[in-house]
């Protein structure tokens, strides 16, 4: 199957379809390409190869969970759509699979799609789904953000806002710090609106999401000539960025080779085309993030510790959403009412148990969850008032740190103990161990999947040592295992 096929036109909203069954994908292009520019992929190798050839990611992408090389399993969909929100944070992911148990329609929704659909789907509500979340995309982009673009009023928050404004005018670097979806972006975004330069461009490039060959010629420039492909000379992002902000997400993904050059930019401003000889000049001010841990990286040998220190003149950490308490209740009442207004329909309500139940839960995806769980009850429950179980659905529970709303351990006690019953009478050789370790090791492979393989990162998530992590992933065998 071919990676990728468009329909010839530049008026048509642009879509990304990702199945591993060529009937489904060829269905579905017939169906949406009277719409929509269509793009199919059947792996994420596919989609990564397709984007690095597109000069701008889709607007939309409609994905199944199950892709090769484990098609019978959720993972690869997971990774595929924290690896499009790192690409193109703005991109909306409609996520269509036969793999529909309820559990993983809601960690999809938290890891950042806007909605889950099982298969099969009649095509006009496939069709009306996908109008609403590019409806929902296009007002996003053309709303100006509110106060310095953060919203909150906690203590944590409000030093956040300090540093930025405390920031913003100086002419050094600034690393930012936090997890995927905790908002990264915005702050940057608000140190250059903040700045001098705010009337100057603004260029951001995600560092994950290019190839590592095309970083430099896309950073730096080239002249004609200096690689296949290059027919005419290319300015690169340190000239069109000027003297405005260039923003480099996902710093701990730039190849080493390419550190001691943007070591070079960041100490005296110079640098080199890719195919010349004569320097240039860069007066943009550069903006990383990162969702890694560089100093552990440092130790890895995978970052450069001169770099570290250069870039990282000025830090900011983003918090995480569960550590922002009635920070949390800010944030609801302010997506509510702006995507009820822009829908045209009466907010939402939550009742008191569904209120303690959104201020407990953790909200792994952070404020990109938060929002799109906002537009999914915008959606389904306008003027209504949300009940704790109908909130349930919208939620991964798994997040909830041990925190179970009465009715919900009611049900789900309920649930396992039917589904216990049911188990044991049809097993002949049961073990109860075996059955703890099996549920042990589904947890730590949530947890490695939701932190990208960050033993460090997985081991706090799931409230245990990093070494006692490590010593049951070795009893488990075939888990993947990644230096952090």
């Amino acid at each position: 199957m071919n990676a990728w096929n468009t329909v010839d036109t530049q008026a048509k909203p642009e879509l990304l379809i990702v199945d591993d069954d060529p009937l489904i994908t060829d269905t579905l292009n017939f169906v949406l390409s009277k719409d929509y520019t269509v793009y199919t992929a059947d792996s994420r190798n596919q989609v990564k190869s397709l984007l690095r050839q597109l000069d701008k990611p889709p607007q939309l992408a409609l994905i199944d969970l199950g892709l090769p090389p484990t098609p019978h399993r959720p993972d690869e969909g997971f990774h595929l759509i924290s690896e499009l929100l790192a690409y193109s944070p703005g991109i909306k992911i409609v996520v269509l699979s036969g793999q529909n148990d309820e559990a993983n329609a809601r960690h999809a929704r938290a890891l950042g799609a806007i909605e889950f659909i099982p298969k099969p789907c009649e095509p006009e509500k496939l069709k009306s789904l996908l109008a609403k979340a590019l409806q929902i995309r296009d007002v996003e982009l053309v709303v100006a953000p509110a106060e310095g673009g953060i919203i909150g009023k906690s203590l944590v928050i409000e030093k956040l806002r300090n540093q930025i404004a405390q920031y913003a005018n100086a002419p050094f670097p600034v690393l930012i710090e936090g997890e995927s979806g905790s908002g990264k972006e915005l702050v940057a975004m608000s140190l250059h609106s903040l700045s001098g330069r705010k009337q100057r461009p603004y260029l951001a490039l995600n560092c994950a999401a290019i190839s590592p060959n095309l970083v430099e010629p896309t950073l730096f420039g080239y002249s004609k000539g200096s690689f296949t492909g290059a027919t005419a000379p290319r300015s690169g992002y340190f000239e069109d960025a000027k003297d405005g902000t260039l923003f480099l997400d996902e710093i701990g993904e730039l190849p080493l080779e390419l550190q001691a050059k943007l070591l070079r930019v960041l100490e005296n401003g110079e640098y080199q085309r890719v195919g010349e000889t004569a320097s240039r000049t860069s007066n943009a001010r550069v903006v990383a993030a990162t969702n890694r841990d560089l100093r552990q990286e440092i130790k890895a040998g995978r970052f450069r510790a001169d770099l570290y220190h250069r870039l990282s003149v000025f830090s900011i950490s983003v918090p995480p959403l569960r550590d922002l308490d009635e920070d949390k209740l800010i944030l609801l009442d302010h997506f509510r009412d702006f995507y009820a207004h822009q829908s045209r329909v009466a907010p939402f309500n939550l009742d008191a148990k569904s209120l303690a139940l959104w201020h407990d839960y953790g909200f792994p995806g952070n404020v990109r969850e938060l929002r799109n769980i906002v537009i999914r009850l915008t959606t389904k429950y306008p003027g209504q008032t949300v009940g704790a179980g109908q909130l349930q659905s919208e939620l991964d529970m798994e997040s909830l740190d041990g925190k179970i709303p009465e009715p919900m351990m009611a049900q789900d006690s309920k649930t396992l103990l039917d589904a216990a019953r049911k188990h044991l009478q049809t097993q002949k050789n049961f073990s109860l161990d075996g059955m703890l370790q099996q549920w042990e090791k589904s947890y730590v492979e949530a947890a490695l999947a939701i932190t990208h393989g960050n033993l460090s990162q997985a081991a706090k998530l799931l409230g245990v040592r990093r070494t006692t992590l490590y010593s049951r992933m070795q009893q488990y065998g075939d888990l993947e295992e990644k230096d952090d």
